[in-house]
């Protein structure tokens, strides 16, 4: 018989993606679990990432000017994006689909501003009713550019922006220079979005798995997830806990049974969709941040409060705090390769010291995550082959700008009406 009503939902994923589906869903009495692989919530994308909840970062990268930029800098080892030449089934068919998608560039655009401003609204609800510091500066995001070009083509995307209902003024070197008088450098002009902000994604995340937690939401911790299913009656989870007993053996498998059963995977979303009956075209695309401690009063004067975006460099930055700055960007399509390199963190580092002299670079700690990425940019909130799967993954660069809003849109169609 059909019915409506609370169900037991798993959700795969304790990113920022996976937890604000959790908080969602609880909210309207589901019985909620969460598998994930690490102790914590937020250990891999949603660790260090750069920090710009970012309306005005809303562009698709769909473009043939960002096809003719990767193969410029195919091998350029410091370049913003890095393709490896290695090919790959899985690399080659996500760019046939990428370059298949930039007809849809304007459209998709627009929809990403949409969507970010709703999730903006959303996140700064969630972080309010339960509580949640998470280094949030709300000074606006101020993009800057070097040349008239850049400017220019940057004013086509401000049109854009502004049909997805994103306001941003164009401002000139003397107005960048009172917005953020800390920001050193020949500069053109730029664009500020003062209804932007930023925040510190782990923090956040880790709050939120709190507050999760108050509301009932079963964390299963440290508990690899080995196989899904689903049929008409209810969907099945085996999974076994990541360490050892104490004598050196593996624990047994678990099998659980729910009603529902949500993937927010990441880049493991392709996967775990493929052994449901689902493509979920995603591809890792890593990013690499270093975090500055400023622990000395000169490190905190030098460094900036309002965040940036230098379009040449590819380059993001958020103040976290009085004693942290983040310094985030370029893009490496190198597979599921984690590894930090030397010669994509030396970039950040000189951009630093070329942007910032009086801030020390000397204790910046380095890190790199996996963008789950779609070939047109877009995530993909929806429901599987079979009715009680559900998706909330793909968001790619814009994971901590967008998760707040497809949350929301995830557990509407998980609440609709089920087949018992």
């Amino acid at each position: 018989m059909p019915r409506s009503g609370p169900q037991t939902v798993a959700i795969i994923g304790a990113g920022v993606t996976g937890i604000t589906t959790a908080y969602n869903l609880a909210r309207r009495g589901h019985a909620v679990t969460v598998f994930d692989r690490h102790p914590y919530a937020a250990m891999e994308t949603s660790f260090a990432n750069g920090g710009q909840l970012s309306a005005s970062n809303a562009e698709v990268w769909n473009s043939w000017a960002t096809v003719l930029k990767g193969m410029k800098w195919m091998l350029t080892p410091g370049a913003p994006l890095l393709v490896s030449p290695r090919p790959s089934w899985h690399k080659l068919s996500w760019m046939a689909e990428f370059v298949a998608s930039i007809p849809r560039y304007e459209e998709n655009t627009v929809t990403s501003a949409r969507l970010a401003i709703e999730a903006r609204a959303h996140l700064r609800r969630m972080a309010e009713e339960e509580g949640i510091d998470f280094d949030a500066e709300n000074r606006g995001i101020l993009h800057f550019y070097h040349t008239k070009q850049d400017f220019e083509a940057a004013s086509r995307v401000t049109e854009l922006l502004r049909k997805g209902g994103l306001e941003r003024r164009a401002v000139t070197p003397a107005e960048i220079s009172s917005i953020e008088p800390a920001l050193k450098g020949q500069i053109y002009a730029g664009f500020y979005t003062p209804s932007d902000f930023t925040g510190d994604i782990h923090k956040f995340t880790h709050g939120l798995a709190q507050a999760c937690a108050r509301l009932g939401v079963r964390m299963r911790f440290c508990t690899e997830v080995l196989s899904t299913s689903a049929n008409t009656y209810d969907t099945t989870v085996i999974s076994r806990p990541v360490e050892p007993k104490a004598d050196g053996t593996p624990h047994p498998t678990e099998k659980h049974h729910f009603d529902k059963l949500v993937i927010c995977g990441g880049v493991m979303s392709r996967r775990l969709g493929q052994a449901l009956g689902d493509r979920i075209n995603i591809y890792p695309v890593k990013g690499y941040s270093i975090t500055v401690p400023l622990e000395e009063a000169a490190d905190q004067e030098a460094a900036p409060w309002v965040s940036l975006l230098d379009d040449k460099a590819k380059i993001v930055t958020s103040r976290l705090g009085q004693r942290r700055f983040r310094v985030a960007g370029t893009a490496e399509f190198s597979g599921y390769n984690r590894d930090i390199r030397a010669e994509r963190i030396a970039p950040l580092v000189a951009w630093c010291r070329a942007h910032f002299p009086g801030m020390s670079t000397r204790q910046a700690v380095p890190w790199a995550g996996l963008r789950p990425m779609m070939p047109d940019m877009m995530p993909r909130v929806m429901r599987g082959r079979n009715p009680r799967v559900f998706y909330n993954t793909g968001h790619g660069h814009l994971g901590w700008t967008l998760s707040a809003a497809t949350a929301e849109a995830v557990a509407v169609l998980v609440s609709a009406g089920t087949n018992a």
